[in-house]
């Protein structure tokens, strides 16, 4: 296997050796390894995986315009408990990466996928029988666990087939799940849930999760090198007859020490990689300024310009268009500029950073836009119009540093999207519940005045990396051993 794909293929075999016992690819053109799958296959998977990471960030906000039927129905009066209904789930996504990520690099992706979206379509039923609002907040955040599978390996398995030149215009792809799937689901959910009810919201959900369960079961294929070969391993011993064939990538084994060694990776990376955890930090902020804005924007629209909760949904699509136009555009740039560098020799992950350096600026103008057109009251399209632009900026952002974060650290892909979307998620869950409290006390205007200058500092993030992020990825002090 020759060095470039090698390296592209997230692992490292563990030294150089002629042993005719240890099984590898047979050269840079077999078909078994998943950088040379043809085009429809590849295509075939991202587009499912595409799906898969849709379905459950949907979930997340999906039933946010039904939250006030939910505290009818079960005689709750607190509006941080409603916010937490909503945000509990994505509190669920901070704990599953850390068991996830590492399970995929050592039983591969397909395995993962198709037990957590079992157990996600499980949850989701639960979450439409519930009976108390305790139930609810349990079954949310049992579905949250579950349903993060697809953001946390979705990366590692984009890695695993697409070489770097290419690889940002597939994440961007993927990215449309977790970004698009939250902007969504309150628009469909608001004319559901005063149609049919916020049960209604659920079962639609999971009837979805059952066709792409269907689709994925059939289609999915295994990308993680290491279970690839072992698989080949496995196939030649049965065929040859000896015991001894093993995979290159083969560390004996598997004993507990190993296990813990897996499971406490993510936690490594976010904790003792300076590149990890800030670049983690700000797409964080982003996030719960997201989740911030999806927990308080229906009662705004409301309350300010008299909408009903179906038509309030609607004014969700100001992200949605946002964030589309920073999703192609980002996609782009980000491609030719890998491309340009990879054609002079001189890429290296902080290529990555360039878009994020122009950007994230959007955000803090979207974020001063939206406020003080709201807090003055003015014509409905212009606060829309401003989460447009926030949109804009936290694409950029969540772009950018997805694919940094993976070219950073390749052969622990999914690990270090489990760091990334942990954090992120962690943020997402508690900084809603501050919103109302928020906004009580300093007003729409100042409020999101708060939250652009915490951006503003946020911003100084890539160009930090952009001159000292080489430096710091080989510098033996924040070298973490995995």
């Amino acid at each position: 296997m020759d060095l470039e794909k090698q390296a592209e293929t997230n692992i490292e075999p563990k030294a150089e050796t002629k042993d005719p016992n240890l099984v590898d690819y047979d050269g840079p053109d077999d078909t078994e390894n998943p950088f040379n799958w043809p085009t429809w296959k590849k295509g075939r998977q991202l587009v499912l995986m595409a799906f898969n990471t849709f379905i459950t960030p949907l979930a997340s906000s999906m039933f946010t315009p039904g939250i006030s039927d939910v505290m009818k129905e079960f005689n709750v009066t607190s509006s941080m408990l409603g916010s937490f209904v909503v945000s509990v789930y994505i509190l669920g996504y901070c704990f599953g990466p850390f068991l996830i990520a590492p399970l995929s690099e050592i039983y591969g992706r397909v395995a993962l996928y198709h037990s957590c979206n079992l157990l996600f379509l499980i949850f989701t039923i639960a979450c439409a029988v519930a009976q108390s609002m305790p139930q609810l907040i349990v079954f949310r955040l049992l579905a949250g666990m579950a349903g993060v599978c697809p953001l946390t390996i979705g990366s590692g398995t984009v890695a695993d087939m697409v070489p770097k030149e290419k690889r940002a215009g597939i994440m961007a792809i993927w990215a449309m799940g977790p970004i698009l799937g939250p902007v969504v689901g309150p628009v469909a959910g608001g004319f559901l849930a005063e149609a049919e009810g916020w049960r209604w919201v659920f079962w639609v959900i999971a009837i979805a999760t059952g066709v792409m369960m269907i689709l994925t079961i059939i289609w999915y294929r295994e990308s993680y090198g290491p279970v690839v070969l072992e698989r080949k391993a496995a196939r030649l011993r049965k065929e040859t007859g000896n015991p001894d064939l093993r995979s290159v990538y083969d560390v004996g084994k598997l004993d507990m020490r190993l296990f813990m060694t897996a499971l406490a990776r993510p936690i490594k990376l976010l904790f003792g990689s300076p590149i990890v955890f800030l670049m983690a930090l700000f797409a964080a902020t982003t996030y719960g300024y997201l989740y911030l804005m999806f927990t308080t924007i229906t009662s705004i629209f409301e309350s300010k310009y008299g909408f009903s909760p179906g038509v309030a949904g609607l004014a969700y699509l100001g992200f949605g268009i946002g964030c589309m136009i920073g999703l192609i555009t980002t996609g782009i740039v980000a491609n030719n500029i890998a491309k340009n560098h990879v054609k002079r020799g001189c890429f290296r992950p902080e290529s990555r950073l360039l878009p994020m350096m122009v950007g994230c600026w959007f955000m803090p103008v979207g974020l001063f836009w939206y406020g003080w057109s709201a807090q003055a009251g003015v014509h409905w399209i212009v606060p829309i119009l401003g989460t447009g632009v926030f949109a804009i900026g936290l694409m950029t952002v969540f772009m950018s540093a997805s694919t940094y974060l993976v070219d950073s650290y390749l052969r622990y892909a999914a690990s270090v999207t489990a760091a990334n979307t942990a954090l992120r998620s962690l943020i997402g869950a508690l900084l809603p519940l501050a919103g109302p409290s928020m906004y009580e006390a300093l007003g729409l205007g100042w409020g999101n005045s708060l939250l652009a200058f915490i951006a503003l500092a946020m911003c100084s993030v890539p160009f930090l990396f952009w001159k000292y992020g080489a430096m710091i990825r080989t510098h033996p002090r924040f070298q973490v051993k995995l």
